[in-house]
């Protein structure tokens, strides 16, 4: 069944922030940016009328060595010419001894550059690493939705979901399991903001039940204690983050709790 939009006792439309309202098919409400929509769809058809042009230009390229019907034949006949002399033939044993000679002295020398840079290059991917974490690591900390809505610690949340977001340039950017981004349902055609990518995470968690506020989730957020009412095991948070990921959902969906200790 289509999305709908959301219409009042009267009648007429729903609207938030000057957006019409639409009801998807799970009953999630989304306002429709239709400007941001028609700019999306204007900048996607810039950007496929560019890679038209470069993949027409590359077969353009290719045109001139379709006579070439031996491959091998052909590469064959250019390693002959590059023995061979302006004025006169060579012998070829000297060619591979100059090459020989030539490509040690280039390896040399690009490994003496690798050895003067490795210290920068080092230094430059540790604060790398440090900028992902902050990055990514701070959208979990600072989540609305995750204090709000989730009944475990923002670090098991990230223990859980984290795999799932890359720093890409300035931006953090979500992952399904599939390996396709995650794109905005309130902006199509643009990639997910965090709040909204770790929405939708959750939702399409196995176990989500096990870790939300007011589903019956016995998390580590959800009240601590030596047991709780569906009779389930309970661990430290130490011992919870030293299982497996598969094992963690196991203890929750067998109503499993997290104390501190």
């Amino acid at each position: 069944m289509p999305m709908k939009i959301k219409l009042d006792d009267a009648g007429h439309a729903v609207l938030k922030d000057g957006n019409p309202i639409y009801v998807h098919d799970d009953g999630k409400e989304i306002p429709f940016d239709a400007a941001a929509t028609v700019a999306t769809i204007s900048r996607l058809n810039g950007e496929a009328k560019s890679h038209r042009e470069r993949a027409e230009a590359a077969d353009g390229k290719l045109d001139g060595f379709k006579a070439i019907t031996d491959l091998p034949a052909a590469l064959a006949a250019l390693e002959t010419v590059s023995k061979l002399d302006a004025k006169k033939l060579i012998d070829s044993g000297e060619v591979d001894k100059v090459r020989a000679e030539a490509k040690k002295a280039f390896d040399d020398q690009v490994r003496g550059i690798e050895d003067k840079y490795a210290p920068i290059v080092k230094k430059a991917a540790a604060l790398e690493t440090a900028l992902v974490t902050e990055k990514v690591g701070g959208a979990f900390s600072r989540s609305k939705y995750i204090a709000d809505k989730l009944a475990i610690p923002v670090d098991m949340v990230q223990a859980r979901f984290g795999e799932a977001f890359k720093l890409e340039g300035e931006v953090v950017v979500a992952y399904d399991k599939a390996g396709n981004k995650i794109f905005s349902r309130a902006n199509p055609g643009n990639v997910a903001s965090f709040e909204e990518a770790i929405e939708i995470l959750v939702d399409g968690y196995p176990y989500k039940e096990n870790i939300l506020k007011g589903t019956g989730a016995h998390g580590g957020g959800a009240g601590g204690g030596a047991g709780n009412g569906a009779g389930g095991k309970s661990v430290t948070r130490a011992a919870l983050q030293a299982m497996s990921a598969a094992a963690q959902a196991a203890h929750f969906k067998a109503g499993g709790a997290v104390v501190d200790g």
